[in-house]
């Protein structure tokens, strides 16, 4: 696959073409990508598999999590 050379050559060149004032908003981006993806995987898991409460061939109810909603609501008058 990919030495560290060649990561390091890599990274060098994402550098440049983006510069490094762009680097730090494109990574916190990636993790926020990243944290959705694994809640909405959580969520897709506990859904497959019933809770304590429930029995089979209920109907399922979706619940939301502490954490679901990171961003705070926007002000319209803003």
């Amino acid at each position: 696959m990919f030495g560290i050379s060649e990561i390091a050559l890599l990274l060098v060149v994402v550098i440049v073409v983006l510069g490094a004032k762009r680097l730090p908003d494109l990574v916190r981006s990636a993790g926020r990508a990243t944290r959705i993806l694994k809640g909405e995987r959580r969520a897709m898991k506990d859904m497959d598999t019933p809770g304590p409460q429930e029995a089979p061939g209920q109907p399922r109810t979706l619940r939301a999590r502490p954490g679901d909603w990171t961003e705070k609501p926007r002000d319209p008058a803003a």
